[in-house]
């Protein structure tokens, strides 16, 4: 029997893609007046809900990558920046309240096997 199942290991993959969006948000905003620039985002949801949905083990589940998208096919304006600041703002908040969610779940998890180890 393994210690952490496969939610542990999603919601540490989860928290990392997270994590790893938050990283791609935020060189958007940096680069919202670089002529040219593309933004990018990264999809964790989905690379983690294909895998979940496979009925992958916990190795799987820990080896699940998640890849960054540029959207090179819109231009927003006349320099070539495609940048959105409002959208990525918003992304911003979106994706801090997943990884706040991803915590407090995670946090829960942790609770229980404390509770089972009789470390509580």
């Amino acid at each position: 029997m393994e210690l952490f199942d496969t939610t542990i290991v999603g919601l540490e993959r989860a928290m990392s893609g997270s994590a790893l969006r938050q990283q791609v948000i935020a060189n958007n905003i940096a680069n919202a007046n670089t002529p040219n620039f593309k933004a990018s985002d990264v999809d964790f949801h989905a690379a983690l809900a294909q895998a979940f949905a496979g009925q992958a083990s916990t190795d799987q589940i820990a080896s699940v990558g998640f890849g960054m998208q540029t959207d090179s096919t819109s231009t927003g304006r006349l320099d070539g920046n495609n940048v959105d600041i409002d959208q990525q703002m918003s992304n911003l908040s979106e994706n801090t309240l997943d990884y706040q969610s991803l915590e407090s779940v995670m946090a829960s998890r942790i609770s229980i096997l404390k509770t089972a180890i009789g470390q509580v």
